[in-house]
């Protein structure tokens, strides 16, 4: 699979050849679905929590008799049919984090690469170099018509252009191994630098 590579400026450097087994793939939306919904569960805090009828501030003393009053017997005012008393039931601290196969997880990525290129939203650009000027880069993704933009570059990402696009809005960049399934699906334009092609490439091979 050959793709075209440009530069920032929007000239062509060349073309690169693309493995079919990240960007061929037909995209299966259940494999996409499933590790979107395993990536945003592990993000959730769970530090949801309400009060239990033993954590209330409310007195423990008997609000009435017994017998002899004609209504229902109660004990406290911290019972859940109460106003204010305690929840019966409700969230409580915990994990909402659920495991998935390491084997699944690699091939959800494969999926959500081959999804971009299938749907004519993957760039391959030379590299991310740039001369660390904010309305100069703002400039160039204007004129390459991106919006809504993930970049992946190397191992590490290029100083320079984080610093000038720091303030771009709708343009995020991450490494090579912060790419995931999310971020890649939630953007219009996936672009990758080649240094970040071939980090990927060794990463899920």
């Amino acid at each position: 699979m050959k793709l075209d590579v440009i530069k920032l400026d929007g000239a062509k450097s060349g073309n690169i050849e693309l493995d079919a087994d990240l960007f061929g793939l037909e995209p299966r939306a259940d494999i996409l679905h499933r590790m979107v919904r395993w990536q945003r569960n592990n993000a959730q805090a769970g530090t949801h929590k309400v009060k239990t009828r033993s954590e209330v501030n409310y007195s423990t003393k008997k609000i009435y008799r017994q017998k002899g009053t004609g209504g229902a017997r109660h004990g406290a005012r911290s019972a859940p049919i109460f106003r204010g008393g305690g929840i019966y039931k409700g969230p409580v601290v915990r994990s909402h984090g659920h495991d998935l196969p390491k084997k699944l997880r690699k091939l959800g990525l494969k999926h959500a690469l081959s999804a971009k290129m299938a749907a004519g939203e993957l760039v391959v650009i030379e590299d991310a170099a740039t001369s660390g000027k904010t309305a100069a880069l703002a400039r160039q993704i204007k004129s390459l018509g991106w919006k809504r933009t993930l970049v992946i570059d190397g191992a590490s990402v290029n100083e320079d252009f984080l610093k000038a696009a720091r303030n771009i809005e709708g343009l995020d960049i991450l490494p090579s191994m912060g790419a995931n399934v999310y971020d890649i699906l939630k953007r219009d334009t996936l672009v990758i630098t080649k240094a970040g092609i071939e980090a990927l490439e060794a990463r899920l091979k």
